[in-house]
């Protein structure tokens, strides 16, 4: 019955296929990254009219006691200055 309810479904084959619906770890905030990660803010860049991509930006660790207790203003800041920028991109999980 299974090869049955896939073809009738295929949306469901990927849900359990990729498992995108999880968000691990369990209940945690995802919107507040700097409980989970140091150095780290959430934003929310436009790439274009009408897209807006959802980021974490985490400083390295060198930049720590500087980042310590910054607001948002001084994390766009360091983004547009000299350093390279890594970008991670984690997959299909709909969680940063």
């Amino acid at each position: 019955s299974v090869p049955f309810l896939i073809r009738l479904f295929p949306s469901v084959l990927t849900k359990f296929v990729y498992l995108n619906f999880l968000a691990f770890p369990f209940f945690v905030d995802f919107r507040r990254p700097e409980l989970l990660v140091n150095n780290t803010i959430n934003l929310h860049l436009t790439t274009e009219p009408g897209v807006t991509v959802g980021i974490w930006h985490t400083v390295p660790g060198s930049r720590g006691a500087e980042a310590r207790g910054q607001d948002r203003r001084w994390y766009e800041e360091a983004l547009a200055d000299a350093h390279p920028v890594i970008i991670y991109l984690h997959g299909n999980g709909g969680t940063r």
